[in-house]
């Protein structure tokens, strides 16, 4: 079976370059999740190329209102952004001890805070928001004509529609990992020279289990991930290969490959991030130790490279690179998200809803790691088929996600309750 495409040309490609009035000097930044993983990263980034970039503004949750002051201290920028209006007077407060007598820079607060600096003025915004919050800030910053370096996969996945109708060719550039060694490897043809994509996987930390094996493991276990320091969200979709799962349909979305020409393969040392084969028989692969400051540099930086963005490999130093075919009986996410693309519509907001419910479940101990996708899988069911022939609208993604995470805590309460009887 082959899917039609989405939209009429790729969303990234690396022989488009969107690039908004830049002016001379560094290119004006915006970071979105400034005390988060990607944030810090690109921040350090940031601080070690001052002749190349300059950050205007940060936004975060308000979770490290401490961290973010001293960001905004340190980076000199004219507008700091939280989610939360309860940490304001804590946040005024640590501005003004990083800050002195200096001016302190603008404070916007609540829950469109991010989207309204996501909007402002700068060349470019980095999306490194977790979860599908990050919608109207991708949203905002493709409306405004900024370039979007997109870490935030769950926007683009459960906006779908939303986003392509608004994005311009080369505007988005990819910042996960597999979608950053993607794009790098695709500059090497056409479109039409691509047969197949195909997306590495660590395997996380339950490479080699079997579904029954997996049914006892911990959060710790989870958590324990082999090659990368993530988030718990992200980690735990990484244990479930969850994230995988999101990872194709957003390699679907991103470079217009049909379903069935989009693999994934368990690749342990995460040294290749992924590869795409072409027509005539070659593969060319992007190898990086494991760093995200290399793709944040390409998302920051492109179509020009940042010297020594990330460590190289010594190649001096014998190694093994080993890849494996994944086991989609002992993690059915990634089979169950391809059903999901295809369905598109709502089912996507859905899916990562579901998600983001029963892997809060699954921190808190009120579920069972293969209970994680077990309720996403029902949740997915009992949604059903979307509508087609209507035009996805925001209220619609909102609509499904509420629902959703109702359907997946209401299904989680039932098993909390029935393990506690057994």
């Amino acid at each position: 079976m082959t899917d039609s495409p989405a939209h009429p040309a790729p969303l990234a490609d690396p022989h488009l370059v969107y690039d908004p009035a830049a002016g001379d000097g560094p290119k004006d930044v915006v970071i979105l999740g400034s005390t988060g993983s990607i944030g810090t990263q690109a921040i350090d980034l940031v601080l070690r190329n001052p002749d190349r970039f300059r950050v205007t503004a940060l936004s975060a949750n308000g979770g490290r209102v401490a961290l973010l002051a001293e960001q905004a201290h340190r980076l000199r920028v004219r507008t700091v952004a939280v989610a939360r209006e309860d940490v304001v007077p804590a946040l005024r407060e640590a501005l003004t001890a990083a800050y002195g007598t200096e001016p302190l820079p603008e404070i916007l607060a609540g829950p469109d805070a991010a989207t309204q600096v996501a909007a402002s003025d700068c060349h470019t915004v980095l999306n490194g928001i977790t979860g599908s919050i990050g919608l109207a800030p991708t949203l905002a910053a493709l409306e405004a004509g900024r370039t979007l370096a997109l870490a935030n996969k769950e926007s683009l996945i459960v906006g779908g529609p939303l986003v392509t109708a608004l994005a311009k060719p080369g505007q988005i550039i990819p910042v996960d990992s597999e979608h950053a060694a993607l794009f790098q490897a695709l500059a090497a043809g056409t479109r039409a020279d691509v047969r197949k994509l195909v997306v590495t996987a660590s395997g996380g930390p339950f490479r080699g289990r079997t579904r029954a094996e997996l049914a006892g493991v911990t959060v710790q276990d989870a958590l324990a991930h082999p090659t990368w320091a993530m988030g718990p969200v992200i980690t735990v979709n990484s244990a479930t290969l969850v994230n995988k799962g999101l990872e194709v349909i957003e390699a679907h979305l991103l470079y217009d490959i049909p379903f069935d020409r989009i693999e994934v393969v368990v690749h342990p040392q995460s040294y290749v991030h992924s590869m795409v084969e072409f027509t005539d028989g070659s593969t060319l692969a992007q190898a990086t130790p494991p760093d995200m400051r290399g793709p944040i540099a390409i998302g920051l930086g492109w179509p020009e490279r940042v010297p020594d963005a990330a460590p190289a490999f010594d190649w001096s130093k014998a190694s093994t690179w080993e890849f494996f075919p994944l086991d989609n009986e002992a993690f059915p996410s990634v089979n169950l998200a391809r059903h999901v693309g295809r369905l598109a519509s709502t089912a996507p907001a859905v899916f990562n809803a579901a998600n983001e419910e029963c892997v809060a479940a699954f921190l808190n101990g009120a579920l069972p790691f293969n209970g994680i996708v077990e309720t996403v899988t029902r949740v997915v069911e009992e949604h059903g088929t979307p509508a087609t022939g209507t035009s996805l609208t925001v209220s619609d993604v909102l609509e499904a996600e509420t629902w959703a995470r109702a359907r997946a805590r209401e299904l989680t309460a039932t098993t909390a309750t029935a393990e506690a009887r057994a």
